[in-house]
């Protein structure tokens, strides 16, 4: 389900621009899990911002700010939290197909650069890769976060773990011994 005031008419974009306001919530965000399951939110977050779009020869320059909360789950207990997130983007789209390439690396240049046909800009998959790009690679709920215990599966933030030591005979157990 592609939002409408996300699709942007070529023709309707001047060197002066437009500004479109972003509001980013439940139903936005539950449209996106219905067609992509394997989304890392456990639960819908709420953004808000703006993209201004405006025309550069035949070059469509699309400038955003989001900022909001994403719900994601902690990597070390897997306990839902609230992650505030904000980030600025700029994206040069230029006409014309994605051209096929062979592996290659890419420049600096070549990451805010994208590419459009057609009479109207798809701005919805612009926008959901810019808050892809807000996770963490290690989303955490506190820094000092203890996780879980690896044998009895405890969230060691909330009880101690009752797990019995772990038996001398062990092939692990002379690492028990070393100091860091």
């Amino acid at each position: 389900m592609k939002r409408r005031d996300l699709q942007v008419d070529v023709a309707a974009v001047t060197e002066a621009g437009l500004d479109i306001p972003l509001n980013l919530g439940e139903d936005w965000f539950l449209a996106w899990q219905a067609e992509d399951p394997e989304l890392p939110f456990p639960e819908p977050g709420a953004v808000q911002g703006s993209v201004h779009v405006e025309k550069h020869g035949r070059d469509i320059l699309v400038r955003g700010h989001l900022a909001g909360i994403l719900k994601l789950s902690c990597s070390r207990c897997l306990a839902v939290y609230a992650e505030p997130v904000q980030a600025d983007f700029d994206i040069l789209l230029v006409p014309g197909p994605e051209p096929l390439m062979d592996e290659e690396e890419l420049s600096e240049a070549d990451l805010d650069l994208d590419y459009y046909s057609g009479e109207t800009v798809e701005l919805e998959g612009l926008i959901r890769e810019q808050v892809v790009l807000l996770i963490p690679l290690k989303p955490l709920c506190a820094e000092t976060c203890r996780g879980l215990c690896p044998r009895c599966g405890a969230d060691l933030n909330r009880e101690p773990c009752t797990c019995e030591a772990a038996k001398s005979e062990s092939p692990f157990a002379a690492l028990a011994k070393l100091k860091i």
